[in-house]
């Protein structure tokens, strides 16, 4: 790389394409509401410990999605039916992972989803990709291809702006780190492939892997995306720094730049 050149900034983008109510007449007191939860209680408490026995005994494959969503939910919610609740998420949502993916503030736009709700279901998603994340840490990222892509999806599907994540890997291409090099609008990235390196070469890592995604679902390969990746693996070969691929994340499945033979 000449000292003189100007840096090269590129742009990924997308190709084109119910509480109770006052009564007339009833006065609601203390002792009025506490006989009301006192006599709704046992039913709830009943429902919730069938529920976890019929879960010891058949595990998760015997549920629906709504099903583990609802017990997820009593957590956060102690008393009460959970389940109107869990089938409204997924049909604001559609899948149990878009729930969990969700951003906090369009959680909370489904009624019944307060802050404390929606805080446990980000938290729980946070969760469930670091325990990933940890397992893929101790792999061999190019043996793994299909972990590789459920780690990936399950952390870049459901965002609603792009980003771009690089995955530094060392000899033995184990993962060194995984950090979210920039976060863009709906359809673009801004993206400085001399700082990738760069940080790779801090890192000392022998190659990394390009990850983004596309929020409207589509993986398909824009023009900016292979003109990028091609930008950043001549840079990296200079430098002994190895592009092993740019993998596209998109709710509709994945695109492997490598694959396609696009760089």
């Amino acid at each position: 790389m000449s000292e003189d050149e100007p840096p090269k900034t590129f742009f990924l983008k997308e190709p084109s394409p119910k509480s109770l109510q006052k009564q007339p007449g009833v006065e609601k007191t203390a002792d009025t509401a506490n006989a009301a939860s006192q006599a709704a209680e046992p039913h709830y408490t009943g429902h919730r410990e069938r529920m976890k026995e019929r879960f010891q005994k058949v595990g998760h494959q015997g549920f629906a999605d709504y099903e583990m969503l609802e017990m997820l939910l009593y957590r956060p919610i102690r008393q009460g039916d959970t389940k109107p609740l869990a089938k409204a998420l997924l049909a604001r949502f559609g899948s149990l992972a878009e729930v969990l993916g969700a951003p906090e503030h369009l959680l909370r736009e489904v009624k019944g989803c307060g802050p404390t709700v929606a805080f446990d279901l980000k938290f729980i998603a946070a969760l469930a990709h670091r325990a990933m994340r940890s397992g893929m840490g101790e792999r061999t990222m190019l043996g793994s291809w299909s972990e590789l892509i459920d780690y990936c999806t399950a952390a870049m599907a459901h965002e609603s702006r792009e980003q771009l994540r690089i995955l530094f890997l060392d000899k033995k291409n184990t993962l060194i780190a995984d950090e979210v090099q920039q976060v863009g609008t709906v359809d673009h990235t801004p993206v400085y492939p001399r700082e990738i390196i760069s940080r790779a070469l801090q890192l000392s890592a022998s190659a990394i892997i390009l990850v983004h995604n596309h929020p409207s679902g589509d993986p398909t390969p824009s023009r900016a995306d292979i003109e990028m990746t091609k930008t950043i693996a001549s840079i990296g070969e200079q430098m002994g720094i190895i592009v092993h691929d740019h993998i596209i994340i998109g709710k509709n499945g994945h695109a492997s730049l490598k694959g396609m033979k696009l760089f």
